[in-house]
C-alpha cells in the first residue's frame, strides 16, 4: 500500500533565545525612531516656512496624486527622515559598495550615470519626436533669418567604454547618435556627432566621478564645433582673440559623487579623489580699443548663442570654444535642463527676443534624445 506524502510543514519557525532577548529592545528601538521621526515631521510642519501645497490646486493635480506626493516629497526633508536616509546611503557604500538608483561603479573609481545604460520605453517614438521637435524650431528659426547648429554629445559610457568592467552597456544603444541626426540632416539641419572628437582621447575624454567631460574632452568638442560652423560658413563676430590660462591642480569634486549621496563622507572614504588643473579663458589684453568698445558695449554684441545642459558650464567649454571661433558666444546653457530646459528657457527671455542671434548653437546629450517628451519648444 502507497504510504500517502506529507508537504512540508508550513508552521513559522520558533525564534532563538537571542532573538528572544534581543526582541524588547528591537521594539523599543523602532518605537522610538517612529516618535522621534514623527516630531520632526511636525516641526516641520508646525514651522511653517516650507509650502507643503502650491498657491493653486488643480483637479488633475488632487486626482493623479501630485499633492500627496508633494506632500511626501516635503516632509522627506525634515531632518531625522533626511538624516536617516544619508546614514543608510553613506552605510551602503561603506558595507556593500553600493551607490544607490542613479549611479553605478565600473572599474575602480569610476562612476557612471545609470541613465546611460537604461532603455527607454518607447525609445524610438521619443527620439522621432524630439528630431521633429528640433525640425520645427530650425524651421522657425529660418524664417527670422536665424541658422541653428546641433551638437550630441556622445555618453560616458559609450567613450571609456574600457572603464565599464562589470557594467553593461546594450548594444542596441550603438547606433543612437547617428540615427538621430540622420533625420536632422535630412532636414536640412547642421548637425554635428562629436564622437568621432572626443574617440581618440578615449577615457582621458571624461571625468571619473563626474558625468562631465574631462578638459581635453571639452577642448576637442568645442574645437569640432568650432569646425562645424566653419563648414557652414557662418562668420561669428566681433572677432576677438583669447588667451587660455591654465590654473593650479585642485580637488575637483565629482557630480556622480553627490548624486550617489556620499559626498558628506571624509574625501579618504569616497572614490578615490580627481585632481585637475582648470584652465581660464579670457579675452586678449592684446585687442585694440576698438574692437574693446565693441566687444563690452551694447553695439556689437555677440550674434552667436550658446544653449544647451551643463556640459556647456564645465570643464570649460564656452573659453575652449570662443578660442576656437576667435569670437565671444553668449552662454544660455543650464544645468539640469536636460533635452530643452534651456532651449524653452532661452527663447522666452528677452535675451532673445530684444537681441536675437544669427547662430544658435545646441548642445544635448546623447542620454537625453530617446526619453520622453511631451512638449515642443516654440518661439514667442
Amino acid at each position: 500500500m502507497t504510504q500517502p506524502t506529507h508537504s512540508p510543514s508550513t508552521a513559522p519557525t520558533p525564534p532563538t533565545a537571542l532573538a528572544q532577548r534581543a526582541a524588547p529592545l528591537a521594539g523599543v528601538v523602532m518605537v522610538l525612531f517612529f516618535v522621534v521621526a514623527a516630531a520632526s515631521c511636525a516641526w516641520l510642519l508646525i514651522k511653517g516656512s516650507t509650502p507643503f501645497l502650491p498657491d493653486v490646486a488643480t483637479r488633475d493635480q488632487v486626482l493623479q496624486g501630485d499633492i500627496t506626493h508633494r506632500f511626501a516629497k516635503t516632509l522627506s526633508n525634515a531632518p531625522v527622515p533626511s538624516q536617516a536616509a544619508t546614514l543608510e546611503r553613506d552605510a551602503s557604500w561603506l558595507l556593500f559598495g553600493d551607490l544607490g538608483p542613479r549611479v553605478r561603479q565600473g572599474c575602480p573609481g569610476w562612476l557612471f550615470l545609470t541613465d546611460e545604460l537604461r532603455l527607454n520605453p518607447a525609445a524610438m517614438a521619443n527620439a522621432r519626436a524630439k528630431a521633429q521637435a528640433v525640425v520645427s524650431l530650425q524651421q522657425a528659426l529660418a524664417k527670422r533669418g536665424i541658422r541653428l547648429l546641433v551638437a550630441v554629445v556622445p555618453d560616458k559610457s559609450r567613450i571609456a567604454a574600457r572603464q565599464l568592467c562589470t557594467l553593461a552597456r546594450p548594444a542596441s544603444l550603438a547606433p543612437r547618435i547617428v540615427e538621430w541626426l540622420a533625420v536632422l540632416q535630412a532636414a536640412g539641419i547642421a548637425a554635428v556627432d562629436l564622437t568621432p572628437a572626443l574617440h581618440p582621447l578615449g577615457d582621458a575624454a571624461y571625468l571619473r566621478t563626474d558625468t562631465h567631460w574631462s578638459e581635453a574632452g571639452a577642448r576637442a568638442a568645442a574645437e569640432r564645433v568650432a569646425q562645424a560652423v566653419q563648414g557652414i560658413g557662418f562668420k561669428p563676430t566681433p572677432q576677438q582673440a583669447f588667451d587660455l590660462m591654465p590654473q593650479a591642480n585642485a580637488r575637483r569634486p565629482g557630480d556622480l559623487v553627490h548624486l550617489a549621496g556620499i559626498d558628506g563622507l571624509p574625501v579618504s572614504l569616497q572614490p578615490r579623489p580627481e585632481y585637475v588643473a582648470a584652465t581660464q579663458a579670457s579675452a586678449s589684453a592684446q585687442a585694440s580699443g576698438d574692437n574693446l568698445d565693441d566687444l563690452f558695449g551694447d553695439d556689437h554684441l555677440p550674434n552667436t548663442a550658446l544653449i544647451g545642459t551643463s556640459f556647456s558650464h564645465n570643464s570649460n567649454f564656452l573659453g575652449f570654444l570662443q578660442h576656437a571661433l576667435n569670437a565671444p558666444v553668449g552662454s544660455f546653457a543650464k544645468d539640469g535642463g536636460e533635452f530643452s530646459g534651456a532651449a524653452k528657457a532661452y527663447f522666452g527671455s528677452p535675451a532673445f527676443t530684444r537681441t536675437p542671434p544669427a547662430l544658435i548653437i545646441w548642445e544635448l546629450p546623447e542620454r537625453d534624445l530617446q526619453t520622453p517628451y511631451d512638449q515642443g519648444v516654440q518661439l514667442p
